[in-house]
């Protein structure tokens, strides 16, 4: 069979001429391209040239003015500083003065360009003039008068009016003391000679605003500018340049930049300076300059032409060398093309014989082109005689490729996971040996069955079973089933698309991962993370969280608050572990008694609190009642001690005692402490007490203070000192907390920080006082001063904490060491466990810690050891006592000498008296703090070094 016959192209619109034409095109494009940026280069580099050149105009302008100016204040200064003149002024001596000045004033009108010399004397009356202007002077005399009198200062101005001129006032001082003015005035005409010496250009003077009533200037005026030109050279040829700028531009433009016109064939640029005007005229000043850059242009024009003529010759020549290299091998190139469909047939022969070998020792792409061709036809030749092989190998690779097979299967059957092959209906077709065993079927009681029905996987939403025409990335499904064991499992799976085949065939993989027991431990993980580890009872989060979900299902909900009396007694004289006990007990009956209709939670350490909804406040109140009978009927004994407690319940309603969880939490706290104060066990309901409602409205204001001193840092930070008794030294100092009110006033802690702790806001305050205490460490640090923070008991449970103070010390690159952090006797004890592992954390940071008020509870110091504690801080009921009582003597000497044998520095509160002193270090007391040694003060006379240290 013939091959069709190939049409041939026409000769002019072969590859060659397709090549000469687009080369020309693209060639001449360049050619305009290099003109244009030739142009455009030439063009920038000469406004660049020429806004540098107006830029140094007025630097030099600028120059010439100072140093006429400064010229003219030296003359005056001179004059001014005469003896004689002095004395003149002094004695009223008008004749001395005229005789003075006429000495002077020849060398100063000449020599100097003196145009004007007023003399003023002290009260401001002019007592003498020479000048070339009337006796009358056009400025601001009075108010320079003053000025310099004021001041003993030299002026220096410039003003513009009839004429622009320089004016130098200087005070005549006589033994120290002013005795008159002495005003120098000079026209701009030596500034101008010189400035167009600089230039080069013709310059004109021009004033712009009004003259205030004054005569007009003699000569010609722009109003587009609303100016009159003073001074002007070449007048003929300059001024109808500056007609047309004005007629073009505004002269603020010309002050940035220069001017460019065309007027009589010539390329002309003007620019101007602007002369600083004074403040009490309405005039302004401005140099004028024209200069001529036609020479500049002229070449400009002309390289671009050289440019333009280059570029159409050089595009001429490499058009012509373009074509006398394409011609011959282009000839060749269509050879080898009409050899293809020749080569396509099979005829590789008849190729060879075409196209000989090249005796060429130079050979090129074509000659390369045309052995290719050569080779081509011989590797086609011999890869016919290689097709008969490649079947017989193809046979082999099918028979690897069945054993490749069952390696595959049992590789599947060997992993431990279920592996599930299903067609298009979702019909299982195979699995492997760990999905038989794990479900306890065989082969036959398995395939066949949908993969929904053995798994309990829901069917996926859509019109066919699955999409297996694209790809999709497989997306993990959980599942549960029953497995051989009949209990149930929990597996994740993973499917993927095998492809689009017959509808018999199989259509989706599916591999599940048994993570049962990993969903066994989530669960364990959520119940930890709701219930206190202890009692077994919600934890504090999760019944907040319960509080807020039911006040909006609910419109009646109480909230009782229950606290054990004589629970710490029980912790101190037993131990931790009985106080558990106690606790779980004290757990058990509630959740017994009264689980079924209220949710229960321990808040922490030895309060619980109970949810109750529908329920009015006679009903809370029988439930309050309850409450207190079945903890006063708990019997509790350890060691062979009986323990008795009691409870104090506090009953908040909703919405009566507040809107969100926090409020009514804080109003159950306040109603609980009334309990307490009304004697345990008994219970308390806000709404009972005459003034409940301003309690709370009380309490309501101060959180919002509180809340509003934290986003508005209406807080402020005080200091006391704590003074070392060795050398009264003061490196230490405690960090206190104020408020600031509207009107300036301050408000002590104790007004706001019971608030803050009921309301769970001490937190937020604890941290603005640790940022604002490093923000202030950083610039004391260095001085060797070390400050110390009171942290609140909430604060130990603040899990952030840490990682808070590691951000703000790099924020404030304080230095750790240089912070103590304090918390109280009390909160440490009361949950030891917490206080240790925090106070530990602190330590980790680089940070010292204080344990303060000690010595309340006798109990602490079976802990202090185990406490990482760097400083102990006595209670001061023992210091104040410690005068009168000798039982203070016995205490404060026991923990000085405990504190000693666990390496522990100690420090006195409340010194408020001399005598005291001689004590404490008796009985090894390290530092003291008090009244008596140094009383609060705010913490920025510490940061300006007003405090001595």
């Amino acid at each position: 069979m013939q091959a069709t016959a190939t049409r041939r192209a026409p000769r002019w619109l072969s590859l060659t001429w397709r090549v000469v034409a687009l080369s020309s095109l693209l060639l001449l494009a360049l050619v305009a391209l290099f003109v244009w940026l030739g142009q455009h280069f030439l063009t920038q580099q000469l406004e660049s040239t020429r806004l540098q050149h107006h830029e140094r105009q007025q630097r030099e302008i600028r120059l010439a003015m100072q140093r006429s100016s400064d010229g003219l204040r030296q003359l005056a200064g001179l004059t001014a500083a005469a003896p004689e003149l002095g004395n003149a002024l002094l004695d009223n001596d008008n004749d001395e003065l005229d005789d003075l000045l006429s000495a002077q004033w020849p060398a100063l009108q000449l020599e100097g360009g003196v145009d004007n010399i007023y003399i003023y004397n002290r009260a401001g009356e002019q007592v003498i003039h020479f000048g070339i202007s009337g006796g009358t002077p056009l400025f601001p005399a009075r108010r320079w008068i003053d000025d310099v009198l004021n001041t003993e200062a030299p002026i220096t101005t410039l003003r513009c009016a009839l004429a622009c001129q320089q004016f130098a006032a200087v005070p005549v001082l006589l033994d120290g003391e002013s005795r008159g003015v002495v005003i120098f005035t000079r026209d701009l005409a030596d500034v101008m000679r010189e400035v167009k010496a600089v230039s080069g250009s013709e310059i004109a003077l021009m004033v712009t605003g009004n003259l205030e009533n004054e005569a007009q200037p003699q000569g010609p005026r722009i109003p587009e500018w609303n100016g009159q030109i003073i001074a002007l050279t070449r007048v003929e040829q300059t001024l109808p340049i500056l007609q047309a700028a004005a007629a073009d531009a505004p002269i603020y433009q010309l002050v940035n930049a220069p001017y460019s016109a065309h007027h009589d064939n010539r390329y002309l640029e003007v620019s101007a300076v602007y002369m600083q005007d004074d403040s009490d005229w309405r005039s302004t000043g401005y140099f004028l300059l024209v200069a001529d850059t036609s020479l500049a242009m002229i070449s400009i024009q002309a390289a671009t032409q050289g440019l333009l003529l280059v570029g159409v010759i050089g595009w001429l020549l490499a058009e012509l060398l373009l074509l006398i290299i394409l011609l011959r091998p282009m000839a060749r190139l269509r050879g080898v093309a009409d050899l293809l469909p020749t080569l396509a047939r099979g005829e590789f022969e008849q190729v060879r014989e075409r196209l000989l070998p090249s005796r060429s020792h130079w050979k090129n792409e074509i000659d390369v082109l045309e052995e290719a061709t050569r080779t081509l036809s011989m590797q086609l030749q011999t890869l016919q005689g290689h097709v008969n092989e490649r079947n017989s190998e193809l046979s082999t690779r099918i028979d690897e490729l069945a054993r490749e097979r069952d390696f595959v299967n049992g590789l599947l059957n060997t992993a431990q996971v279920f592996i599930v092959a299903q067609d298009k209906q979702g019909c299982i077709r195979l699995a492997n040996s760990y999905t038989y065993q794990a479900l306890g079927l065989e082969e036959s009681n398995l395939v066949g069955r949908r993969f929904d029905d053995v798994f309990n996987h829901p069917q996926p939403v859509s019109s066919a079973p699955w999409s297996t025409g694209i790809p999709q990335r497989p997306l993990p499904e959980e599942s549960t089933f029953r497995v051989c064991t009949r209990q149930l499992a929990t597996a994740v799976w993973y499917h993927a698309s095998l492809g689009q085949t017959g509808a018999a065939t199989l259509a989706r993989i599916s591999v599940g991962l048994d993570i049962t027991e990993r969903k066994a431990a989530e669960a364990r993980l959520t119940w930890l993370a709701e219930r206190d580890t202890t009692t077994e009872l919600y934890n504090r989060r999760y019944f907040q969280d319960a509080l807020m979900a039911t006040l909006a299902q609910h419109a009646e909900v109480a909230v009782l608050l229950l606290d054990l009396d004589r629970f710490k007694e029980i912790n101190e004289l037993s131990g931790h572990h009985v106080g558990d006990r106690l606790l779980k007990d004290v757990a058990f009956t509630l959740s017994a008694n009264l689980g079924q209709r209220s949710t229960i939670a321990r808040l922490g350490g030895d309060e619980f609190a109970l949810l109750m909804t529908d329920i009015n406040s006679e009903q809370a109140i029988k439930v309050a009642e309850y409450v207190i009978q079945l903890i006063n009927a708990i019997e509790f004994s350890a060691a062979g001690r009986k323990h008795h407690i009691g409870a104090s319940v506090g009953i908040a309603l909703f919405p009566m005692h507040g809107q969100t969880p926090e409020d009514l939490l804080a109003s159950a706290d306040i109603a609980m402490y009334k309990a307490k104060e009304r004697g345990s066990p008994h219970w308390h309901l806000l709404s009972m007490v005459e003034n409940a409602k301003d309690e709370l409205q009380e309490r309501v204001y101060w959180i919002e203070r509180i809340r509003q001193a934290l986003e508005h840092d209406e807080f402020e930070i005080w200091v006391q000192p704590i003074v070392r008794l060795d050398d009264r030294s003061v490196k230490h100092f405690e960090v206190l907390l104020r408020m600031r009110n509207a009107d300036t006033s301050l408000v002590t802690p104790a007004h706001f920080i019971p608030v803050a702790e009921q309301s769970g806001l001490i937190t937020q305050v604890d941290r603005w006082v640790i940022r604002h205490s490093l923000q202030a460490l950083h610039a004391l640090q260095g001085r060797g001063i070390s400050l110390s923070v009171n942290l609140s008991g909430q604060s130990l449970h603040d899990h952030g904490l840490p990682q808070y103070l590691m951000d703000e010390f790099q924020e404030s690159q304080a230095d750790p060491h240089h912070l103590i952090l304090e918390v109280t006797e009390t909160a440490a004890i009361t949950d030891f466990s917490v206080a240790h592992n925090v106070l530990q954390k602190f330590r980790q940071l680089g940070c010292r810690t204080a344990l303060d008020d000690f010595g309340v509870g006798f109990s602490s110091f079976h802990y202090l050891g185990q406490l990482p504690v760097d400083y102990i801080k006595i209670d001061g009921s023992f210091i104040r006592n410690l005068l009168v009582n000798p039982d203070s003597h016995t205490i404060v000497k026991a923990i000085s000498d405990i504190a000693k044998g666990f390496g522990k520095q100690t420090i006195a509160e409340f010194v408020d008296q001399e005598e005291l002193l001689p004590l404490l270090q008796e009985h090894g007391i390290h530092y003291a703090q008090g009244y008596h040694l140094g009383r609060p003060m705010p913490l920025a006379l510490l940061l300006e070094g007003r405090v001595h240290e």
